[in-house]
C-alpha cells in the first residue's frame, strides 16, 4: 500500500490507532434503521459533551470535507443582509473570505499578523458587523487565536460567533460555553484521528434560531436538523467513518477524557520542540497550538527541500507550505495516535539530516 511504511506527521490525515483502523476494515452496514440511528445519537452526544455545547445544541453530519463545513455554515447562517467580520491570518482565513465573496455575503477582510487576537477589541475594524468568523487555528502557519477574548468581543458586539475548530479539536481547549461560541466546525481527519470524509457542524440554540433560507439541496441545515431528530441524515452519511467516530469518542473517554487527550498532545508538542533546539530551525509563530508546530529553516535551506528529503531518505512525512511560504515554512503535526516514542522517529531523522548528534 502507498506510504504504508512511512511515519506520518502531517496535519490531516493523521496517524490512526489500530483500534479505529479495525472498525474501518469491517463491512459497511445498512444505515436506514434504528441501529444506525443509535450510532448517530451517540456521536452527537459525545461531540456535544466534548466541546461543552450549550443545552439544546445539535450536530449536523456532512459527508464532505472541512471546507464544505465552512461553506455550508456561511450559506445557512449569513446572507446579503449580514456583514461578517472575517479573521484572515493565512490560507484558511482567506478561504472564509472567498466563501463569503462567492455567496454574496457582505464582509470585512480583517487581515491580522503577529497577534493571537487577545486584543481584538483594540484591533478590530469599526463597522456594523453581524458575525465574527474565524479559523481558531490558522493551520497554514500553525497559529492559534484566543477564543475566549474573541468570544467576549462577540458578546459585546452582539455578533454570531462562527469558529472553524477543524485542526485544534481534541488537542487544544475548546469550550463553547466558556468562549461564547455559537457554531463549531470540525472534521474527521485531524484531532479526531479518523479518515477524511466526515465534517460536523455544531449549532448552539442561538445558531439554530439564526438559520436562514438557503438555496441548496444538499447543504440545507434545516433538513439535517429535521432528519437528526430520528438519528438520520437526509442523504447517505459516511457510514463507516460514523462508526469509527463512535469508537473514537469512546476511546477518548476511556483514556481519561478530553482533558487527558489535550494534556497528552501538549506533552508531545513540548517534547518535540525541546528536542530540536540544537537544529537550525525556529518556530514560525509564538502562538502555537498543541496540535502542530510550524518551523522555518534558519540556515538558508529551503523548507520544501527538507520536506522532500525527509520523505525520500527517512520515510518520514511532514507537511509543506505552498505559495510564498513554500521555501520558508513546513509543518509538523502532533495530532492523532502520536506518542513521544513515535515522535522520536522524526526527531532522529531531523538530527541525521542536519548531521547533528542528538543530545
Amino acid at each position: 500500500m502507498i506510504y504504508e511504511e512511512y511515519a506520518i506527521f502531517t496535519p490531516g490525515p493523521v496517524k490512526m490507532s489500530d483500534e479505529i483502523l479495525q472498525v474501518g476494515a469491517k463491512q459497511t452496514p445498512y444505515f436506514r434503521n434504528s441501529g444506525f440511528s443509535e450510532v448517530t445519537f451517540a456521536c452527537e452526544k459525545g461531540l456535544l459533551e466534548m466541546v461543552n455545547a450549550p443545552e439544546g445544541s445539535k450536530v449536523i453530519f456532512l459527508t464532505a470535507s472541512g471546507t464544505a463545513g465552512m461553506e455550508s455554515a456561511v450559506m445557512n447562517l449569513l446572507d446579503k443582509n449580514d456583514n461578517a467580520l472575517v479573521v484572515n491570518g493565512g490560507g484558511f482565513g482567506a478561504r472564509f473570505v472567498d466563501i463569503c465573496a462567492t455567496h454574496g455575503v457582505p464582509h470585512t477582510n480583517f487581515k491580522v499578523a503577529n497577534t493571537n487576537l487577545s486584543d481584538i477589541e483594540r484591533l478590530a475594524p469599526n463597522g456594523d458587523h453581524t458575525a465574527l468568523v474565524v479559523n481558531a487555528h490558522e493551520t497554514s502557519i500553525g497559529h492559534l487565536y484566543d477564543l475566549d477574548a474573541m468570544g467576549e468581543y462577540a458578546v459585546k458586539q452582539d455578533l454570531l460567533y462562527i469558529v472553524d475548530a477543524i485542526s485544534m479539536m481534541v488537542t487544544d481547549p475548546l469550550d463553547m460555553q466558556q468562549s461564547n461560541i455559537d457554531v463549531v466546525i470540525a472534521s474527521s481527519q485531524k484531532g479526531l484521528a479518523l479518515p477524511p470524509g466526515l465534517t460536523m457542524v455544531i449549532l448552539s440554540p442561538k445558531a439554530q434560531q439564526a438559520l436562514k433560507e438557503t438555496h441548496s439541496l444538499y447543504f440545507n441545515f434545516t433538513d439535517y436538523l429535521s432528519n437528526g431528530e430520528r438519528g438520520q441524515t437526509p442523504y447517505t452519511p459516511a457510514v463507516t467513518i460514523m462508526l469509527q467516530l463512535e469508537a473514537r469518542l469512546n476511546q477518548i473517554k476511556h483514556r481519561g477524557g478530553i482533558a487527558q487527550s489535550i494534556a497528552d498532545a501538549k506533552e508531545v508538542a513540548v517534547y518535540f520542540r525541546e528536542s530540536i533546539q540544537a537544529l537550525p530551525l525556529k518556530t514560525f509563530t509564538p502562538y502555537m497550538p498543541n496540535a502542530m508546530t510550524a518551523l522555518s529553516p534558519t540556515d538558508g535551506k529551503s523548507a520544501i527541500d527538507i520536506v522532500n528529503e525527509l520523505e525520500a531518505q527517512y520515510k518520514v512525512m511532514v507537511c509543506p507550505n505552498g505559495g510564498a511560504e513554500r521555501d520558508t515554512v513546513f509543518r509538523v503535526s502532533h495530532m492523532g495516535e502520536v506518542t513521544k516514542a513515535y515522535t522520536d522517529i522524526l526527531i532522529d531523522a531531523l538530527h541525521q539530516y542536519y548531521g547533528v548528534a542528538r543530545p
